[in-house]
């Protein structure tokens, strides 16, 4: 097998017919954090017994390979499809076997095809009550569909009656690595490893158990036994890079996620970490790339689009930090710093409506005051005065009566008190507010047809100089269209 075809999450040891075949059957990741991937631990059966040689004939042993061997390079690339539709060219008695099935089912059950997966595998357990591994790919069913206290009770029964099957031990490590127990994962990962010093995931699992404790040095040194070990299995070199990067070794991070993009091409976490290493060194167009390529790979997944859109904004690209705001949308709308983006960019283009729409649906999720005024704002723009009246009043009812913040909103709801604003802001000593609301004071000139007025207070929140607030962008973005319109 070539060796870069080497599975990128987690080794599956295949014993058919006296012979391995390796092949990924990582299931997609869960978001547990921006900055994490979950421990990988998905495994196919590995323990039952292999048929009697008589079984099979050797003309078919060597075509049954063949078919594993090109499943095990399709699902390296990342296509389950083919890989899948594969199976059905095993010719029998293989094809019916326990062993086959359940691979079968496990690759179903990483590609998202649960129902199917779950069916072959409660069928295999009808026949053979007693198989372990039929229940650990049960038991990965469970996780992958999010039901973790299924999955640990046929943990349980799997390591009652084998407390030594590795898959087993390794996926309870990572079901209290993500509930963050770690004591307890532990003590999982260091029973695999007493069986088996050189397991990937219990390696890798107990490696990240000691970074998660602050225990570098531990973890490093299982790392590089991972590495040392497994040397063409790509998430050995991504997760200790990982921890290079926590140590703020970015360039040895790189020189290991360089190798694992050699070995994983299509892997989009080694992808995005790759993106952040070199953030980190500033080297943001080779992290844009990344990023994009991350995209390309999985564009159902958020996080690359968060982190392109960022860059994209930052080069000045804006219609393509607009389409990834809005990608960020439609993937993850309770990640309102999306909506945020997508709605300052339809204010840059004048586009009031849906910036309105964008700041309205921000404000649901997070009821900050700036999304409130932001939404107001452009409400005003897009039909009049009189259009967030309803919504202003409810926004009133939340905040603080006598409150600077109360003060504000009320102007854009009577249309009127700008004076007595003016006098509070001169008041505030925080000067982050004292920006903050100074663009909405001058915003409040603009769309009640005081232009030279607004114009003032645009410059004096320039001078306060906070460019790290949302509204101090969208103030530079007001002084730079102005200065188009006066040059024309």
């Amino acid at each position: 097998m070539n060796p870069v075809s080497k599975p990128i999450c987690g080794l599956v040891c295949l014993s058919l017919l006296y012979s391995a075949v390796s092949f990924s059957c990582a299931s997609k990741p869960e978001l547990v954090a921006p900055q994490e991937k979950p421990v990988p631990v998905e495994a196919a059966p590995a323990e039952t017994p292999p048929p009697e040689p008589t079984q099979v004939s050797v003309s078919q042993k060597r075509n049954t390979l063949a078919i594993l061997a090109e499943i095990t390079m399709l699902l390296a690339q990342g296509d389950f499809e083919t890989g899948i539709a594969l199976f059905e060219e095993i010719e029998s008695p293989d094809a019916e076997s326990a062993r086959i099935q359940l691979l079968k089912a496990s690759v179903m059950n990483s590609a998202g095809m649960f129902d199917e997966a779950r069916a072959i595998t409660n069928a295999v357990i009808s026949a053979e009550p007693e198989n372990m591994d039929a229940l650990f790919v049960l038991s990965m069913i469970e996780k992958a569909e999010g039901k973790p206290r299924e999955q640990h009770a046929l943990l349980e029964t799997i390591l009652v009656t084998n407390p030594v099957h590795i898959n087993a031990l390794n996926a309870m490590g990572e079901l209290y690595t993500r509930g963050r127990s770690f004591k307890n994962a532990a003590l999982y990962y260091d029973r695999a490893l007493a069986e088996e010093p050189e397991n990937d995931n219990a390696l890798i699992g107990r490696a990240l158990v000691y970074r998660y404790n602050h225990d570098s040095a531990n973890a490093e040194i299982l790392f590089n036994k991972a590495v040392a070990t497994h040397p063409y299995w790509a998430q050995a070199y991504n997760e200790r890079a990982r921890l290079y990067r926590d140590e703020n070794k970015p360039l040895i991070a790189l020189a290991d996620l360089d190798i694992a993009k050699k070995l994983a091409p299509n892997d989009y976490w080694i992808a995005t970490d790759r993106g952040s290493v070199l953030i980190a060194l500033r080297r943001k167009p080779e992290a844009l790339e990344e990023y994009e390529r991350a995209i390309t790979i999985d564009p159902a997944n958020f996080l690359a689009y968060v982190y392109s859109a960022g860059i994209k904004d930052e080069f000045g690209d804006y219609d393509g930090a607009e389409a990834a705001y809005k990608a960020i949308t439609q993937l993850r709308p309770d990640y309102y710093f999306g909506f945020e983006g997508l709605g300052m960019h339809k204010m840059r283009k004048g586009q009031w409506a849906e910036a309105r729409d964008a700041f309205l649906q921000a404000y649901q999720y997070v009821p900050e005051i700036s999304y409130a005024l932001l939404a107001a704002l452009n409400w005003i723009r897009a039909s009049g005065p009189n259009g967030p009246k309803a919504f202003l009043e409810d926004v009133l009812k939340t905040l603080p009566r006598e409150s600077l913040s109360w003060y504000v909103v009320r102007m854009f709801h009577d249309l009127r008190g700008d004076s007595d604003v003016v006098n509070r802001i001169a008041r505030e000593k925080n000067e982050d507010t004292k920006a903050q609301l100074l663009y909405y004071l001058a915003s409040y000139y603009d769309v009640s047809g005081k232009p030279a007025v607004a114009d003032i207070y645009f410059e004096r929140v320039r001078e306060l100089n906070r460019p790290f607030m949302m509204e101090w962008r969208l103030n530079e973005w007001v002084l730079e269209q102005r200065r188009l319109v006066l040059a024309k």
